[in-house]
């Protein structure tokens, strides 16, 4: 076998090893108490509506976060002996990490002092601290 067969033989293994998918978010079945999904939630302020400016928490994680995903999966892949699946479960956790971290650093726009007087506080994106403690992720193979 010559070294391109080779080459080619390791990568086709390398990407069935990875086959697969990581879903990162406000999974469907993240619901507050009334019922509302929190996925409808979050997207009222990452995008805003016309009573609330956009608060982009997602996007402004995904803008400093991806650029080092590779890097993070290579490392990844040469730490578990190459296991797609606890690649992506590890990958999973991090950008978890990563978009609750977002959540709790965002503090701008601010809010609107009716609002702060509503909740007692000032911060954004965090009243009963139930969207940032229904984020998570699935692996899917």
């Amino acid at each position: 076998m010559g070294v391109a067969e080779k080459v080619e033989k390791h990568l086709a293994d390398l990407a069935n090893r990875m086959r697969g998918e990581v879903e990162i978010g406000f999974l469907e079945n993240a619901t507050y108490p009334d019922g509302t999904q929190v996925a409808a939630v979050a997207a009222a302020n990452e995008f805003g509506t016309s009573r609330a400016p956009a608060r982009p928490f997602f996007r402004r994680m995904i803008a400093k976060e991806s650029p080092g995903w590779g890097d993070k999966v290579a490392g990844l892949m040469q730490a578990t002996g190459k296991d797609g699946a606890k690649v992506l479960a590890l990958m999973g956790e991090d950008i978890e990490g990563a978009l609750k971290q977002s959540i709790n650093d965002l503090t701008s726009p601010p809010l609107a002092a009716s609002t702060i007087k509503r909740k007692g506080f000032s911060k954004p994106l965090i009243d009963t601290s139930h969207m940032v403690n229904s984020t998570g992720y699935r692996v899917m193979r």
